[in-house]
């Protein structure tokens, strides 16, 4: 991986140039960077903050008029490029800098010519970009925390001096801006993918090796979930970590061996009999008649909160049910039922 070779392209319209350190940075993970490019206008005055970054990290920049206002020249300038590039056979891989869905076309093209696309972003980048390539990473989260923490409390010692001398409400002030970072955080995971659905993938990688009598890897975890989720990234929620981040998903456990990291579902808390004869005495209740298997199933999630059929290895909940000798299941596919078979 370390020998690939990467394009990077970067639409200076839609991205901040505090980001480009950074992202050079993140790149040394993929392979070594030999097209450098920066597309926009630099005649504007927006294109200020970008002259000293491009000299300093050896990027090209790419002039592109606007001719027509409110239209972006310089993706079509970009698009070409990267055209140009891949007929060249030159490069293993791409690296588009941009928050702009216009480019989702581009990505899918790169990748159906078996190119590997590495998208950035910021925050407010479509969804249809970013799972167009083969990886995406958020450009917020590759901004050391901390340093932007110590940035903006220098920044405004003065500003928040002043605005507490003003109203008189110092107290109030501090509160508002714990909620502002707490909302930040919450508004970056709502545009990630949830970490039940995560979770739930998981679950399905291990039933998957187990059923094969293979025990599943932290890198085997991490890459699967990448290839089927390009914009998964740990940061999003929070952590450095992808184990860390597994550690604080409560149906998994982490098991080291030697230098290898396995991941495995963790022994719940309720064995298999516990729950199969809470079952049984559940619909043994309700007699001939039975129950539905949708009632069955509320009433042991609200017993057992944390039981899901897939740490038991079933992949539904009725094939949990079809397990048990003393059950039966019948009715049509929209109104499964259960009831309970006496012996003998």
């Amino acid at each position: 991986m370390d020998d690939r070779r990467f394009a990077i392209l970067i639409d200076t319209d839609n991205i901040s140039a505090k980001y480009i350190s950074a992202i050079m940075d993140e790149m040394t993970k993929h392979g070594i960077v030999t097209y450098r490019r920066a597309y926009g206008d630099w005649t504007s005055s927006q294109a200020k903050g970008w002259k000293t970054k491009l000299m300093e990290n050896s990027i090209t920049p790419m002039q592109q008029f606007s001719n027509t206002v409110g239209k972006n020249a310089t993706d079509s300038t970009l698009i070409i490029d990267a055209m140009d590039i891949l007929y060249t056979g030159n490069v293993d891989g791409f690296c588009i800098v941009s928050s702009d869905g216009d480019f989702t076309r581009l990505a899918s093209r790169l990748r159906e010519s078996g190119m590997l696309v590495v998208g950035m972003g910021e925050e407010k980048t479509p969804r249809s970009f970013r799972t167009a390539c083969s990886q995406f990473t958020v450009l917020e989260n590759l901004i050391d925390e901390d340093e932007e923490e110590l940035q903006a409390e220098t920044q405004g010692t003065v500003k928040g001096a002043v605005r507490e001398i003003v109203s008189g409400v110092s107290g109030k002030s501090g509160k508002n801006k714990k909620a502002s970072g707490k909302s930040s955080q919450e508004d970056k995971e709502s545009t990630s993918i949830s970490k039940e659905v995560i979770e739930s993938a998981i679950i399905s990688i291990i039933t998957e090796n187990e059923n094969k009598d293979k025990e599943t890897g932290l890198g085997e975890i991490g890459s699967r979930l990448l290839n089927k989720y390009p914009d998964f990234d740990v940061r999003n929620y929070g952590y450095s970590l992808l184990s860390r981040f597994l550690e604080e998903i409560p149906s998994l456990n982490l098991v080291k061996n030697n230098t290898r990291i396995n991941v495995e579902l963790k022994e719940n808390r309720e064995s298999e009999e516990e729950i199969t004869d809470y079952i049984k005495a559940a619909v043994k209740v309700k007699g001939k008649k039975g129950m539905q298997v949708s009632e069955l199933s509320n009433i042991v999630h609200r017993k057992y909160a944390g039981f899901k059929p897939k740490n038991y290895g079933y992949s539904q909940f009725t094939k949990f049910l079809q397990a048990i000798p003393e059950l039966e299941i019948y009715g049509d596919v929209n109104e499964r039922k259960v009831r309970f078979v006496e012996e003998g």
